[in-house]
């Protein structure tokens, strides 16, 4: 009997956080609220983030709702967006690195793979790295699997791959 398979992971799309970021540079540079302040937005080492640039923190947290409006407009989640780090001010500038979440953590896997066992007991979960695959020898269980897993609505992004 054939067994059915896919992946889920926690990533993002880098095409689209590219354009992203050049619409986000493009609003700043137009609006007329951020003439003449330092506010600007950078990518961070690797393209594996943003930097927002500003005057005070009000600025900065305004770039951020920016940035949240460019990924809804594009259909991107803003969980991809780490907003633990602070806020940093010196000589009349504010920044703040705003990392993507990319990989799913170990523990993060296990709130997955719990939810598949207590859900879904036709399918199998395993934990590969920063990636969970789901088996089954039912599509329709594997398709329930997707649903139960979008409505349980994790803090954190997911992806799912290798639909076989």
């Amino acid at each position: 009997m054939a067994t059915f398979s896919f992946d889920i992971e926690s990533t993002y799309d880098k095409a689209e956080m590219n354009n992203v970021y050049l619409q986000v540079e493009r609003e700043i540079t137009n609006r007329f609220d951020f003439k003449g302040t330092p506010a600007a937005v950078e990518w961070l080492e690797n393209k594996s983030g943003l930097k927002l640039i500003g005057s005070n923190e009000w600025q900065i947290d305004a770039i951020l709702d920016i940035v949240r409006k460019k990924l809804a407009a594009r259909e991107l989640t803003s969980k991809v967006l780490d907003l633990t780090k602070e806020v940093h001010e010196a000589n009349l500038r504010a920044w703040k690195d705003v990392p993507f979440k990319d990989g799913l953590k170990q523990d993060d896997a296990k709130k997955i793979t719990a939810l598949i066992k207590a859900n879904h007991p036709k399918a199998k979960a395993q934990i590969q790295g920063d990636v969970v695959r789901v088996t089954s020898a039912s599509k329709d269980e594997l398709q329930a699997v997707i649903q139960s897993i979008h409505a349980a609505d994790f803090d954190f992004t997911t992806v799912f791959t290798n639909y076989r």
